[in-house]
């Protein structure tokens, strides 16, 4: 496949994928409003919510693109894993470039993925994560396109989440970056933190691979990629000042979270700070049945489990204070609860670790 015919094909899917988010989404929404008021229960279940729109070809239509376009992105003709497939060599040699990357990079033989990572293609990716060695190379392209209507104009949102996540801290600090997948949530941190030390850890060595050579291709000497587990790091206890996540916990099944939770306050320092940036935040049912949706439609099974929980009550009680669970603006001048478009619940989650 060409680049200009491959390039073409996924710009034709995102000019669809941006025609759902808004025209389709807004359309679905307007049906739900003008049908309120057949529920016997208002908007107090998403199965009531479920029955009414289930006879509506506009939801039928919206559910329908919200699977295959993401099928088509990634698989078919002009797939991004067909074309990395067929462009194996030339990336595939690239990555294996291990004099260049070692300093960035640690491996672990032998490393025991868990079972609910490989239970499913989670994003639709074809074979996973962690399955094919170019498998970093398709996340990092078909994350481009994630959220649509952002485009080269805002801020990017590991960014700002990264100007939140640093507010009113003193650096220079140890920070521990967790699922940090091909480094995209990281690289704000080792650009501007020179004098910090930045540990970042993943399940997935194809993604642990492009984010190490992405980081020697800047040189940057602050940071060290490493495959570990985010439920059990082995790091030392009180290691880190800082410790994040993007995206992660979500994919994590709801009884993992709370190890997550208790490994991120076992590593703190006291008085360290703990900030994750997720999709959490549901203000009403139609969000929430929407989200759900997404969850099944896109091969993410943990995301309703996450939604569930109380999240305040699990950090009390794994022993943060100061916890603050708010939406999150991906971009300026986006009203996470005033917005016309389907967008993502995304959420900033932050605690501190007591200081005994």
């Amino acid at each position: 496949m060409d680049d200009r015919s491959f390039s073409a094909a996924q710009d034709f899917l995102l000019s669809v994928k941006t025609f759902w988010t808004v025209d389709v989404f807004t359309k679905v929404k307007a049906e739900y409003q003008a049908n309120i008021g057949n529920l016997d229960n208002s908007t107090s279940a998403t199965p009531e919510i479920e029955d009414l729109l289930s006879d509506s070809t506009t939801f039928q239509y919206f559910a329908w693109l919200e699977r295959h376009l993401q099928r088509f992105k990634y698989s078919g003709r002009y797939g991004i894993n067909t074309y990395y497939s067929e462009k194996r060599n030339t990336f595939s040699n690239i990555l294996s470039n291990e004099e260049r990357s070692e300093d960035y990079l640690e491996l672990t033989p032998g490393f025991e993925l868990p079972n609910y990572y490989q239970s499913v293609d989670i994003h639709q990716h074809p074979g996973g994560l962690w399955g094919d060695e170019i498998a970093g190379l398709v996340y990092e392209r078909g994350a481009r396109t994630t959220t649509p209507l952002m485009g080269s104009a805002h801020k990017d949102l590991h960014h700002r989440f990264t100007d939140l996540a640093l507010k009113d801290i003193s650096t220079p600090i140890d920070i521990l970056d967790m699922g940090c997948g091909f480094g995209k949530s990281t690289k704000p941190f080792y650009d501007i933190l020179n004098e910090s030390k930045i540990e970042a850890i993943d399940l997935s060595e194809p993604c642990l691979k492009l984010a190490a050579h992405d980081a020697a291709e800047t040189q940057r000497k602050n940071v060290k990629f490493r495959q570990i587990n985010a439920l059990n790091t082995k790091y030392d206890n009180e290691s880190f000042d800082l410790v994040t996540s993007t995206m992660l916990i979500h994919e994590l099944p709801a009884k993992e979270i709370g190890k997550m939770f208790e490994e991120a306050e076992r590593v703190l320092r006291p008085g360290g700070r703990m900030v994750h940036l997720d999709f959490y935040s549901l203000p009403d049912e139609f969000t929430k049945f929407i989200h759900y949706g997404h969850s099944e439609r896109n091969n993410e099974p943990f995301m309703k489990g996450f939604a569930e929980l109380d999240l305040h009550e699990l950090l009390t009680e794994k022993g943060f204070i100061n916890i603050s669970i708010v939406p999150f603006s991906e971009a300026e001048g986006v009203d996470p609860n005033n917005h016309s478009y389907w967008r993502f619940p995304w959420t900033l989650i932050a605690a501190d670790k007591e200081v005994f």
